[in-house]
């Protein structure tokens, strides 16, 4: 099975960020030679007066290095997905630019570069950010509801089972399973999980993880579905436990006082252990140990069987 493994924005750093200014990728650009990127504004600044790539030496051109040089836009929507309010900020800082000096006005530049584009719009959600979602029962993959496509049952049914919420973006999946387990009074003994078409979903995982992870184009609610199965629950192997397994020690501990010879408060022929009618001393009550020499080699144990054996002679009884 593969195994997720969640990882710290921290971790990634070394591939998001800017090895001229330090800090995150904006308007990422990649050098063509050895494709090592930097920020747009920096690497065009530091090419102005070198022609080397300031990461490995290589040479990006020999007399016009600005031709070398790509924008990468795919490492850009990575990074501002990666790091939470870079985007916004990022517009906002922009938009404050322009407003300051509109002489500085690019009549050719997109919305984006004029910071006039919306998290919405580019895709981008936020922690706070409701998120409209549709949750229907799952009934099975599409092979299996091919034939009822064609009949139009399905859509029937589907119009009748599908629920909208509205959810902040942060909500994890297994918020969205309680809540549709006390929805629908769904017993303890069987579990709910979420799925988005076919596959189910991670507990752990959020609706901006989703939103990121499959295609989901926001041009509609977020399609998940929902099932419930019984609950496996993991069984704990135990070894039967046996009596005679129980008081192995106490009946071996008893067994070898009786190989000793017997004391004169009990002659050979009679049982060591103290009968009901006449409890030894010190012992509350009867069958709790064997006394030989006046002392009791046996721990406490639990009223038992006893059984007769015979030592040199000499018949003893001991506890099995």
């Amino acid at each position: 099975m593969h195994r997720t493994t969640r990882i710290k924005i921290t971790e990634l750093n070394p591939h998001l960020m800017c090895a001229l200014c330090g800090g995150y990728f904006i308007d990422a650009t990649t050098i063509v030679e050895c494709l090592h990127s930097f920020c747009k504004t920096c690497i065009v600044r530091y090419l102005e007066t070198n022609k080397y790539c300031p990461m490995c030496d290589v040479q990006v051109h020999k007399t016009r290095p600005l031709l070398s040089i790509r924008s990468d836009k795919t490492l850009q929507d990575i990074v501002y997905k990666l790091v939470p309010g870079l985007f916004k900020d990022e517009m906002k800082r922009r938009r404050e630019f322009y407003a300051a000096y509109p002489v500085a006005e690019v009549p050719n530049g997109s919305n984006e570069d004029r910071g006039e584009v919306s998290e919405q719009d580019k895709g981008n959600l936020t922690d706070d950010e409701i998120v409209s979602l549709s949750i229907e029962f799952y009934e099975g993959s599409r092979e299996d509801k091919k034939g009822t496509v064609e009949n139009g049952d399905l859509e029937k049914e589907k119009k009748n089972g599908v629920r909208f919420l509205r959810c902040p973006a942060a909500m994890t999946v297994m918020h969205l399973a309680k809540f549709l387990r006390n929805k629908m009074d769904v017993p303890s003994k069987y579990k709910v999980e979420v799925l988005y078409e076919d596959e189910p979903l991670k507990e752990y995982y959020t609706l901006m993880d989703i939103a990121y992870i499959y295609p989901w184009r926001r041009n509609g609610p977020l399609p998940l579905k929902y099932r419930v199965q019984p609950a496996c629950k993991r069984l704990k192997l135990s070894q039967p436990v046996t009596p005679e397994s129980v008081n192995t020690s106490g009946a071996s501990e008893c067994e070898s006082g009786s190989d000793k010879a017997p004391s004169p408060a009990a002659p050979a022929g009679t049982s060591t252990l103290p009968s009901p009618a006449a409890p030894a001393h010190g012992s509350p009550s009867a069958g709790t140990g064997t006394a030989l020499n006046g002392t009791s080699n046996c721990h406490p144990l639990p009223p038992a069987r006893c059984r007769k054996t015979t030592v040199n002679g000499s018949a003893a009884s001991a506890l099995t």
